[in-house]
């Protein structure tokens, strides 16, 4: 007995030690739940008026040029970006899976052994001995990158890219303004690589127009799922294909909470999507909070029916489908609802359960052998 009042008055004077800390974190967690009520209202109230407008063309317009909301979007963005996912890990995730992904495929042999891949599966096909284009496959100098909605241009610190950050409304000074949707195309450039990467170094905002097969990677970091409609998701690859170079890479992270195959018919959907149009998927991973994809162009042109076989509805995300009211019962629930340490905990302990990464990806190598990749360990603004 007077060994568990001992316990018991030891465990009371841990727990008072711990109060101070536990209301830091407390109110930490509260602005960031403010934080992300912000970024997720813009996407409701943009869902919203799909929903009863239609007409996605005028609605993107009509948010362009709303400079009060984008412009809290952005602070909040920045203000989660660097106080709080950089405390869990969770924007470093994002952006080391893409420069690890971009190390391997350039530097590291991965593109040569897709072109071997290619060559083989052409000469079954058509029973012919083919070319070899896997000898050029050697990448030397920077990789152009296009991060697009960049908001804090983070792949600007490493030296390996030569980056180009675009957003509609730029959170540093780094990052270029365009609305990426309205981007105009212009024909390739027809200079060596010296001399493209001078012509990127100059660029000046604002950005309406870029030449075609510029850039060698093309980056869209929890993009996608910011636009109300299927068809300007597509219209955002079918853009990024135009601008890439042949084999180079579109890199797509889109929020996720759910378990790994929750949302993995979702996954086929898009992935069926973005390969129609001339990409083939390098790899996949799903992490705690998001899916990460990885495709390279294989064509250099698209198919110009793709519309008329529904492809661009297949880029769907869960919410589409939400009614009003179960748009309303969200925002209530963002606006009320704080989970509790011990809900965290057992979210926590609910993730450590999920099994390993099952999936292969187009390169033949299982998830678990490419580089290694961490879970997340806090939700910030990334549930459903």
């Amino acid at each position: 007995m007077a060994l568990v009042n001992n316990i018991d008055r030891r465990m009371d004077i841990d727990s008072l030690h711990h109060i101070p800390y536990s209301r830091s974190v407390r109110a930490e967690k509260i602005e960031q739940e403010k934080l992300s009520g912000v970024v997720k209202s813009v996407h409701r109230k943009l869902r919203r008026k799909y929903v009863e407008v239609g007409d996605f063309d005028k609605i993107w317009q009509e948010h362009c040029e709303d400079e009060r909301t984008l412009t809290e979007y952005a602070e909040a963005m920045k203000n989660l970006a660097d106080n709080y996912w950089t405390k869990n890990c969770e924007g470093e995730v994002r952006i080391e899976w893409c420069r690890s992904i971009c190390q391997e495929y350039f530097f590291a042999g991965g593109m040569k052994k897709m072109l071997e891949k290619d060559e083989k599966s052409a000469k079954f096909a058509l029973n012919v001995q083919t070319c070899s284009s896997s000898r050029s496959a050697v990448h030397s100098g920077k990789i152009r990158l296009l991060d697009v909605g960049s908001c804090f241009n983070p792949f600007l610190k490493f030296d390996e890219f030569l980056t180009v950050g675009i957003d509609i409304v730029p959170a540093v000074e780094s990052v270029y303004k365009c609305d990426f949707l309205n981007l105009q195309l212009q024909q390739p450039l027809q200079l060596l690589c010296g001399a493209v990467e001078a012509f990127l170094q100059q660029l000046q905002g604002p950005i309406e127009a870029l030449p075609a097969q510029l850039f060698q990677v093309v980056v869209f970091s929890l993009l996608l799922s910011y636009f109300p409609s299927p068809y300007q998701r597509w219209i955002c690859c079918k853009k990024a294909h135009e601008l890439l170079d042949l084999h180079g890479l579109l890199l797509i992270i889109t929020p996720d909470s759910s378990h790994q195959n929750r949302h993995a018919p979702m996954m086929r959907s898009w992935r069926v999507a973005v390969e129609s149009l001339g990409f083939r998927r390098y790899k996949y991973a799903k992490s705690s909070h998001m899916h990460l994809l990885a495709f390279r162009k294989v064509s250099p042109t698209t198919s110009s029916d793709l519309v008329s076989c529904n492809y661009p509805e297949m880029l769907y995300i869960p919410q589409d489908f939400h009614g009003p009211e179960q748009e309303e019962e969200e925002a209530d629930g963002d606006a009320t609802h704080v989970r509790s340490d011990l809900e965290d905990d057992q979210i926590a302990l609910g993730f450590t359960e999920l099994p390993d990464m099952p999936y292969d990806s187009d390169s033949g190598d299982s998830q678990c052998s490419s580089t290694p990749f961490h879970e997340l360990e806090d939700p910030v603004l990334l549930q459903n």
